[in-house]
């Protein structure tokens, strides 16, 4: 490697540094819509106040980063929510081939719901291609209580909020939903109609909160249920990767 290559390969690494610790910087102003000051932020990304500060000019000059005004500190500028505007699809769009996947992988039936007051609503599914098959009609909805979809969005809620929307929980109702809530997943076997059942998990989105779930006839569902879950959770990954609330 001659010394220009050197040189380049150190530009490209710079410039990866750089856009690295842009990320940070926005990530953490994105966490605290409230404002940062440059100390804060400094502290938050583990970098000097110095390099932070030039981040911050370099940011503002594109409008990604605007000032507070004489209070001090930084937020998110309006350029961010242009590109934003610019790009953002519907849920659908975005999930729809790794729906696709865990379909085709596992053989069965997809939905992803999401959760209106105490009733869960399908907005799209993937049928699977088998004889024996579950299909589920877009927009069927029933409620949140009675469905995996609906109780693994319910376990994220604070319990006063449930019980706003169900009604008092008793013991055993609090019991079931704090142990979906610590696993990560729900499953419910002839649930709403009889021979079939369900294995669901939650996604988090800047979209907003969504279920995934497997839809199975019974028969199926009660001897698959690890490989569905495992299933579940590297779907969940991809979508929570590429439209993850956290980023």
């Amino acid at each position: 490697m001659n010394v220009s290559d050197e040189a380049s390969d150190c530009g490209r690494q710079s410039g990866i540094q750089v856009i690295a610790r842009s990320a940070a910087i926005m990530r953490a102003l994105g966490e605290n819509p409230q404002g940062l000051s440059l100390a804060a932020i400094a502290q938050r990304v583990g970098l000097p106040r110095s390099t932070v500060q030039r981040i911050i000019n370099a940011l503002q000059e594109e409008l990604l980063v605007e000032p507070m005004g004489p209070a001090g500190g930084f937020r998110l500028g309006p350029a961010l929510g242009h590109l934003i505007n610019k790009t953002q699809c519907d849920i659908i769009s975005h999930t729809r081939p790794l729906l696709v996947e865990l379909s085709d992988q596992l053989g069965e039936t997809v939905c992803l719901c999401r959760r209106s007051y105490d009733q869960v609503q399908i907005i799209e599914r993937i049928v699977a291609e088998r004889e024996l098959r579950v299909v589920v009609p877009i927009g069927a909805h029933g409620p949140a209580v009675q469905t995996a979809s609906g109780q693994v969005l319910l376990a994220l809620e604070a319990p006063e909020c449930v019980e706003a929307l169900v009604g008092d929980m008793n013991v055993e109702w609090r019991a079931r939903l704090g142990a979906i809530r610590a696993q990560g997943w729900a499953s419910g076997f002839d649930e709403v109609v009889p021979g079939i059942s369900s294995c669901a998990m939650a996604v988090d989105t800047y979209l907003g909160m969504f279920a995934i779930a497997v839809v199975a006839p019974t028969v199926r569902a009660r001897d698959h249920q690890d490989a569905f879950r495992a299933a579940l959770q590297a779907c969940k990954r991809g979508i929570e990767r590429a439209i993850g609330r956290q980023g």
